[in-house]
């Protein structure tokens, strides 16, 4: 197995890090020298790929590259791997026998606090998620083409070590914003990298939600952090009156309920199943803050 990651960010090195000790070689892609650099000491090898231009050595990992996970997002001109002018996928992958493609729970758009499953139409409100749904469709007819399964992870709001309510607490930025009604569902970063390396072993294609199982307001989220941490939380807020950029104010005009049953009917096991286990074991091993 030798596996390419797209955007080894956040996700993308929690990808990685599962796949490492499974793998023949992994390989990450990143904007900058110094994000290389980060690769490299995570024991990952970096290539820097500006999301346009293929270099000859992106284009040398891409043609040994068995199983290839996306986690770059795409723009108003598409997918990158797809824009117009890019090189034919299938010419410089061609020992490609899996597909990651990493997506979000956003193209399910609004649906008043009611649960979503895999099987219910998109309807994206947000432009992003709307690139996303295009970029989702252009992957799994990739994949249908040339026989190759894809895998579509839809992922809820992501949070992990060095991303978390503690890290927010302890920086002041932390607000208990209430919205009646309001609910998110998450996803432990590492749960990313361990359902990802379940589907690419199996080479499972399909949409899978990626996110846990208990969808919660946010504001609990925020009280369940400070408990642990022994420290007053910060005061209520109606939402209506908060001072949001239109970025945040715009996930609070999508409500809704994410059902992971699909994935876990296949046999997978989230390790981090709801927001409490999750805050606890970030607490309790002192990993909150990330390296």
């Amino acid at each position: 197995m030798h596996v390419l990651v797209l955007g080894a960010g956040y996700s993308g090195m929690a990808i990685a890090r599962a796949l490492a000790g499974k793998a023949d070689s992994v390989t990450g892609t990143t904007r900058s020298a110094e994000k290389a650099a980060k690769l490299e000491k995570a024991g990952i090898r970096p290539i820097v790929f500006d999301g346009d231009t293929v270099s000859d050595e992106l284009a040398a990992a891409l043609r040994q590259t068995t199983h290839l996970i996306q986690s770059i997002a795409p723009g108003r001109d598409g997918d990158p791997m797809f824009r117009s002018g890019s090189a034919d996928l299938a010419e410089l992958a061609p020992a490609l026998r899996w597909i990651g493609y990493l997506s979000t729970v956003g193209v399910y758009g609004d649906h008043g606090g009611g649960w979503v499953t895999e099987d219910m139409l998109s309807k994206p409100v947000s432009a992003r998620s709307v690139e996303r749904v295009e970029a989702e469709d252009a992957w799994r007819a990739f994949g249908a083409k040339h026989d190759i399964p894809v895998a579509v992870l839809r992922l809820s709001g992501i949070y992990g070590p060095g991303r978390n309510a503690f890290c927010n607490l302890a920086n002041g930025t932390a607000r208990r914003l209430i919205k009646p009604g309001q609910v998110f569902n998450r996803i432990r970063v590492e749960d990313i990298g361990a359902a990802t390396s379940y589907l690419s072993e199996r080479l499972q294609g399909g949409i899978f939600n990626i996110t846990d199982n208990e969808p919660a307001p946010p504001q609990d989220i925020v009280a369940e952090a400070a408990r642990l941490m022994g420290v007053e939380p910060p005061p209520e807020m109606p939402f209506e009156t908060a001072e949001l950029s239109p970025m945040a104010r715009s996930f609070y005009g999508e409500n809704k309920r994410v059902s992971n049953a699909r994935i876990r009917e296949t046999g997978f096991e989230f390790s981090y199943p709801d927001y409490r286990v999750s805050l606890a074991q970030l607490w309790q091993t002192d990993s909150w803050r990330g390296q």
